[in-house]
């Protein structure tokens, strides 16, 4: 039985651009749009360098769904859904999942 994996090559694992209001959400496009522009094999959102631990329940998700949507399908996407807490890693996984994360 031969298995094809999800993914294959490179993963850049972006940062999350904050400015003195939050997620700076332009910033996070441009830099999605630049790495997927540039040949990248697939993103990492939220990942260890990208703040998650320092974004709230819902802005990690709203992070997540965004970069989702602004990848549009162009490359696959990984989820940093990784907590120290698991009951909360499980919710964040489910919903990355929802959103239509590969991983």
């Amino acid at each position: 039985m031969s298995v094809k994996p999800i993914f294959e090559g490179a993963a850049t694992a972006l940062v999350t651009p904050l400015d003195e209001n939050g997620v700076n959400y332009e910033q996070l496009g441009r830099l999605i749009d630049w790495q997927i522009e540039s040949g990248i094999d697939a993103l990492v959102i939220c990942g260890t360098t990208g703040e998650s631990s320092t974004l709230g329940d819902q802005e990690h998700v709203e992070v997540l769904r965004y970069s989702y949507e602004r990848a549009a399908g162009r490359v696959p996407m990984i989820a940093g859904t990784g907590s120290n807490d698991t009951a909360y890693a499980i919710w964040l996984t489910r919903e990355a999942a929802k959103i239509g994360y590969e991983a």
